[in-house]
């Protein structure tokens, strides 16, 4: 058995070396095939490029071909897969273009101006795919013709300067009956950023204030870019709104109606304490935080206004050198040079914060529309969020619900 062995592995070796030493073409051939076939990825033979295909590039056109009662705010887009986006032309039936950002990719185009009401378009788009080749793609679309148009209007106005309790106050034209698209129309940014929301007092107006009060110097743009869309059925946006505002120096009137005293402040630090007069019994100045609407000089208060007239008992018409209004309701503070014996002693208004005109001068010159001021210890009523701008009144839990929804 070992003779055997040895001869089988002498007759092995000789096979071995006779293939090792053969210079043959066709043995060179084979080798080069084996090698080939042994380094291609995936064991193919062939020299065709290998992995997946170049895909042909697939063009997506919005608003889609033949469709009607497009809102004429949303955008036209032109979006590629597996290539790029190369040339988008759209145009009404008149021949006016309408242009059109890329993105940086050159995957997406989207138009950069709003379209027209009750008018026709055409899209034609270019593009090239991952395969090199070309694509076409064209659509037409209809706008629609709205049945109603709702204007927007806000405060503040743009280039104002406010005070640090000054919320955005957008007032609409006509209800609105899709108040989620309204808000989504409306853009708010500041810097530096805060944490803000919608709060819906009526169907027709909408806050839009931060958790807390603004920070001193902080800038807000607002856009109200509600032209085109739908606000509700058979409803859509008649123009837009935009305003830059900045956030003045935080001032804090505190009124007292125990101590008969007002505390003002500056940035936290105490300006000046003054004595001030607030509503006698049964005309008590409602408690709360207030936010100042508005300021005036040379103004006629009228007890009319609020259902007692003039010529009656208990009423009055009289002209006010300095009024600052906090309230729809009638709540102001003011200049009352007949009640200076009492501010500082007792309440004797008819619900408003009265001082001496010098203070009530001094309060205008240093504060803005959208100061805080608070009354406390009045013995009246809680002031109603809806009153004025009793925004600060609603706790945030509550104002995140976004009221009259």
């Amino acid at each position: 058995m070992v003779r055997r062995s040895v001869a089988a592995l002498a007759a092995g070796l000789a096979m071995l070396t006779a293939a090792c030493s053969s210079g043959t073409p066709a043995a060179d051939q084979a080798r080069s095939a084996s090698s080939s076939s042994s380094s291609a990825p995936g064991g193919s033979s062939s020299g065709a490029p290998v992995g997946p295909q170049a895909k042909a590039v697939g063009l997506t056109l919005t608003p889609i071909d033949k469709a009607g009662d497009v809102a004429p705010g949303e955008p036209v887009t032109v979006t590629a897969t597996d290539g790029k986006v190369t040339d988008v032309k759209v145009a009404n039936q008149d021949g006016k273009p309408i242009n059109g950002t890329l993105s940086a990719d050159g995957t997406k185009w989207e138009s950069s101006e709003p379209l027209g009401y009750s008018k026709t378009y055409t899209v034609n788009a270019t593009g090239q795919g991952a395969d090199g080749k070309p694509a076409t793609a064209s659509s037409t679309f209809t706008t629609i013709k709205p049945g109603k148009q709702i204007t927007v209007s806000m405060s503040p106005t743009d280039g104002q300067s406010v005070g640090v309790g000054q919320p955005l106050v957008f007032y609409f034209s006509s209800n609105v009956g899709d108040k989620a698209a309204a808000e989504k129309a409306i853009s708010v940014t500041t810097q530096p950023s805060v944490q803000g929301s919608f709060y819906w007092f009526r169907d027709n107006e909408v806050h839009w204030r931060p958790r807390e009060y603004w920070k001193s110097g902080t800038k807000i743009t607002v856009n109200a870019a509600i032209y085109g869309k739908q606000l509700g059925p058979g409803s859509f946006g008649k123009e837009d709104r935009k305003a830059n505002i900045t956030i003045g120096p935080k001032l804090v009137a505190v009124a007292d109606g125990q101590t008969h005293q007002m505390t003002v402040t500056k940035d936290d630090q105490l300006l000046k304490t003054v004595p001030i007069s607030m509503g006698k019994k049964g005309h008590e100045t409602p408690n709360g935080t207030y936010v100042v609407m508005t300021e005036q000089q040379d103004y006629t208060m009228d007890s009319g206004t609020y259902g007692v007239p003039a010529d009656s008992p208990g009423g009055y018409r009289t002209k006010i050198a300095f009024a600052s209004r906090l309230s729809n309701s009638g709540i102001f503070y003011h200049s009352a040079p007949w009640s200076v014996r009492q501010q500082g002693a007792s309440n004797v208004s008819h619900g408003c914060i009265n001082m001496s005109t010098d203070n009530a001068k001094w309060m205008q010159d240093i504060g803005l529309k959208g100061d805080i001021f608070v009354v406390q210890n009045s013995g009246g009523p809680a002031l109603q969020s809806w009153d004025g701008l009793g925004d600060w009144q609603i706790p945030w839990d509550e104002w995140t619900k976004g009221g009259k929804k």
